[in-house]
């Protein structure tokens, strides 16, 4: 092998040069063996040493760049044309298709073709790649590992003055993207100068919102339509409602007049289902709610007032906070009052009296979140103070369930989409409670605190891995839950059914002892008050002979004085007829005297 390194520095730059030559070896040291150390000499044996057997590796850290992506449309146009064919043009595809369709060899490739596309479909049909064999399976899977849940990625608003994240809706195919209303529902606090644009953010691209909504007032609600993911509803500050479509950009494509608008905030929007997939309905404090047409958006079609006393009179009207309306029940819808009262409206009556059908009362504070359990309509969730309460439609004196008074308010609350016994709730210290109550019922399973500020919405993902909650400074925080907390376990859902059933029954029990009792006691006081008005009735009796017989000895006396008076008065009498007189007079007495006794007899009876 042949080595050779070719110098790249001149031979002045080496320094002197060198000159060898040859010489004799020379001894500088020589040690000779000692025996006696050889004596000194110990074996050990066996030799234990402690070696690792692990690879050694080094950590280290470096600050990589940030990858910013953009999303950019991208035309397609109708390919497999020549040219100068233009295939807009129907006259030029026309006339090219009649000039391909004579050509000699157009059959015999058209032959050749169809066998392979025939062919294609067949193996198509015979093998499906995307089948999946065990799709019927329930999952079983038991939650073995401990509760838990990370960040995945925190959203925040990108304004110099910071608003609150009002509400969160998620994209309807594939939840990939996030709709967040922001506004300040400080009345007449808002700063000066602040923004009233809302965004749509790309889970996977956190530092940039794909696309700003720019509407006339601050959004306080934001749904994508379900039926066309291109599609937003908004409420407004103002009253007003806006729709957008993200294909003709930020602008608002459709707005409410404001004269047929409501008068207060906006505080709940909530898509129908209906053929259309153009039907939704808003709710506001002003007590009233409105059916749209977003095709005909400029006055409602159907306005229903919050009056609880059934007159529709507006002054009466209670305000609403929060809707819910569940597909599988088209008629009915509930609302959520100011007052802490859950109203249970039938959409379809036909009189002012029929459309509001029950009312659910039992929070100190107004119902921030409304909403049935996705398993069981029967049963829904409420907030509406410190606690979060569970009703039952045929429980209406009190709720079935409730957790325990916080120290904070609670703000809003979801149910798990794919677990009927798992609910979240967020609080104004910041902290999101997951709760199970098949695992836990005087807990919360999962206690987290998500930020510093207050939680003031919440929103969970379709499959329930993901769920979003928005802070009081505009900061959206995505978070994952385990996946024991995602997945439905063995018999969930007849554990709570059976929850559910039993808590109802335990509630109509104690309704029915409690109308018991109250029927007792408005027996009891009843019995007291008949005891007392005939305690007054012999009281009056008795008066009324004493003063009866007053009265009678008084006529007595006077009739008998007048008698005294006429007699002394000297008169010439014949002394039979004198005697006659007097017998006459003594018989006068004594039927006037009988008389008397009649009279004051009958006065008596």
């Amino acid at each position: 092998m042949e080595i050779v390194y070719v110098y790249v520095k001149k031979r002045s730059e080496f320094g002197k040069q060198c000159n060898f030559s040859d010489r004799q070896a020379e001894l500088n040291i020589d040690i000779a063996p000692n025996p006696e150390l050889a004596e000194q000499f110990v074996e050990r044996n066996p030799v234990d040493t402690g070696i690792q057997c692990s690879v050694s590796m080094s950590e280290h850290e470096a600050n990589t760049e940030r990858f910013e992506t953009e999303t950019r449309g991208v035309n397609h146009v109708e390919g497999g044309w020549p040219k100068d064919v233009n295939p807009l043009e129907l006259e030029q595809t026309i006339r090219f298709r009649k000039k391909v369709e004579k050509d000699e060899n157009y059959i015999n490739t058209i032959m050749q073709l169809g066998s392979i596309m025939e062919h294609c479909i067949k193996q198509n049909n015979a093998i499906d790649i995307y089948e999946e064999y065990f799709n019927n399976e329930e999952d079983v899977e038991v939650m073995e590992e401990a509760p838990s849940a990370k960040t995945i990625n925190v959203f925040r608003d990108p304004q110099e003055i910071k608003r609150a994240a009002t509400h969160l809706s998620w994209h309807p195919d594939g939840n990939r993207k996030l709709a967040v209303a922001y506004s300040c529902l400080d009345f007449q606090r808002a700063p000066v100068g602040m923004s009233n644009d809302s965004y749509i953010w790309d889970l996977e691209n956190p530092n940039k919102p794909e696309l700003a909504l720019k509407p006339s007032s601050p959004l306080v609600t934001l749904e994508y339509n379900p039926k066309d993911s291109h599609v937003l509803l908004g409420g407004c500050y103002n009253g007003q409602i806006a729709c957008w479509d993200t294909r003709k950009g930020s602008l608002v494509a459709d707005l409410s007049t404001i004269e047929f608008s409501h008068r207060d905030p906006v505080y709940g929007t909530i898509w129908l289902q209906s053929k259309t997939g153009t039907e939704c309905f808003s709710a506001s404090t002003d007590g009233q709610v409105m059916w749209w047409d977003i095709r005909k958006i400029s006055e409602p079609t159907e306005v229903v007032i919050m009056d609880i006393t059934r007159k529709e009179q507006l002054e009466n009207a209670l305000g609403a906070i929060s809707l819910e309306f569940e597909s599988t029940l088209p008629t009915k819808f509930m609302v959520g009052t100011e007052q802490g009262i859950i109203i249970s409206c039938n959409r379809k009556a036909k009189t002012p009296a029929e459309k509001i059908v029950c009312t659910f009362s039992g929070h100190h504070g107004p119902i921030y979140a409304l909403q049935r359990n996705p398993f069981y309509p029967k049963n829904f969730l409420t907030v509406g103070d410190w606690t979060a309460r569970i009703w039952s439609e045929d429980s209406r004196e009190s709720s079935i369930m409730w957790t325990k008074y916080h120290m904070a308010y609670l703000t809003d609350a979801a149910w798990s989409p794919v677990r009927p016994a798992v609910f979240f709730t967020t609080k104004m210290d910041g902290t999101l409670d997951i709760w199970d109550f098949v695992f836990k019922q005087c807990d919360p399973a999962l206690s987290l605190k998500v930020c510093d500020e207050a939680l003031f919405c919440l929103r969970v993902q379709d499959n329930g891995c993901l769920i979003a909650c928005g802070s009081q400074l505009g900061t959206t925080t995505l978070l994952e839950v385990s996946s024991g907390l995602s997945t439905l376990q063995r018999n969930e859902r007849n554990i709570a059914s059976s929850m559910f059933e039993r808590e109802t029954r335990r509630e109509k029990i104690l309704e029915a002892r409690y109308r018991e009792m109250r029927l007792k006691e408005k027996g009891k006081a009843e019995g007291r008050d008949e005891e007392q008005r005939d305690e007054e009735l012999a009281t009056d009796l008795e008066a009324l002979v004493s003063k009866a017989e007053e009265e009678f000895f008084d006529i007595i006396f006077a009739e008998m004085k007048k008698q005294e008076a006429d007699a002394i008065k000297p008169k010439p009498k014949p002394p039979q007829q004198s005697s006659e007189e007097g017998e006459v007079v003594q018989e006068g007495e004594e039927a006037m005297g009988e008389t008397g006794g009649d009279e004051e007899e009958e006065d008596l009876a």
